[in-house]
């Protein structure tokens, strides 16, 4: 059953949300369906939610693509899939020390968060213990720093082994629903992906795990996307919206408005009230000029890039969030 929006009391659904307690289904498609001529309104409230876990801070994060453009999975939307025709750059892991390299240029750019990613179904033991030297010598220069990693199905022990070595995340998304998974990827499941959520905190690591909006998913398989995250207690939650690549199967995919990005943001914030919300891929593309409302929402922000995508840098983004009256984490 759907509510109108007309008939929510947002006041209530913030209140109950600090609280702890989970929105009704009903009340998420409210969301969704928000007249775009009010958006300020559940922005308002939604703020509400961010700042009483966050304040106005707003997190830096950096990705290293360490290993691109080899992976046998058939991610539609990935220009790094096997079945993949982008003109990208294609490399094997990087070394140790361009790891560490990018560490230094993370911290000097302001970043909180510097997440390694390699394109790959999962990591061989030579490259749990190449990246295990990367963190263990990242971890002993910058102590601060904190280290995610996005190295695709992971096992437990090869969690163990990454956090022992001074890893304090592990990125897998769910992408969408359970439901819909199958329309973007083939070579694994759903289920594949949250059992690599479920070895990486049982190793101690922190999780990060959101979804991708636009690939033609419903509006119950976003739905489906944030009580996931939820349910499965995600400590960080990336929102990404589609960034169109030639060359990939949904290189024709963009049906997104900076309104219904806001909203799917709103979405994630009220279900996740306690964790990061990170606004990565595709904010540039997908909100332009609307990009500094998104901070009503997240806590947290990718510069630089995204992998094989351009983005804005650190500066630029900075100034966003300043402009918009948000403060950069230190």
């Amino acid at each position: 059953m759907r509510t109108e929006s007309s008939a929510i009391d947002l006041d209530q659904v913030v209140a109950d949300v600090i609280s702890g307690i989970e929105i009704e289904r009903s009340v998420a498609q409210a969301i969704l369906d928000w007249p775009d001529e009010r958006l300020d309104e559940l922005l308002a409230a939604t703020f509400k939610v961010r700042n009483a876990s966050f304040g106005r801070r707003v997190k830096i994060c950096i990705l290293r693509n360490a290993q691109s453009g080899i992976c046998a999975e058939d991610c539609h939307y990935c220009s790094q899939s096997r079945i993949s025709k982008a003109d990208i750059p294609v490399y094997r892991m990087q070394s140790v020390e361009q790891l560490v390299e990018g560490a230094r240029l993370a911290a000097k750019s302001g970043a909180r968060r510097y997440c390694m990613v390699c394109s790959m179904r999962g990591p061989a033991e030579r490259d749990v213990d190449h990246l295990a030297e990367a963190c263990e010598r990242i971890r002993a220069e910058m102590p601060d720093l904190e280290l995610c990693l996005s190295i695709g199905l992971l096992e437990r022990d090869q969690a163990e082994t990454l956090k022992a070595a001074g890893a304090g995340w592990i990125n897998h998304n769910l992408n969408t629903s359970r439901r819909f998974y199958p329309n973007i990827c083939t070579t694994h499941t759903w289920d594949d992906r949250v059992r690599t959520i479920e070895n990486a905190r049982a190793a101690g690591l922190s999780t990060c795990s959101g979804g991708i909006i636009g690939m033609g998913e419903n509006d119950d398989d976003i739905l489906d996307l944030a009580y996931a995250t939820r349910r499965l207690e995600i400590d960080s939650v990336p929102v990404n919206f589609l960034h169109p690549i030639a060359g990939t199967p949904l290189e024709a995919g963009n049906a997104l408005t900076p309104e219904r990005c806001l909203k799917v943001a709103c979405l994630f914030r009220m279900l996740n009230p306690r964790s990061e919300v990170r606004a990565a891929g595709g904010r540039e593309l997908n909100l332009g000029p609307r990009q500094g409302d998104l901070f009503n929402a997240v806590n947290s922000i990718f510069v630089n890039g995204y992998l094989t995508t351009s983005g804005w840098d650190y500066e630029r983004t900075r100034a966003l969030i300043e402009r918009s009256g948000f403060e950069v984490e230190t």
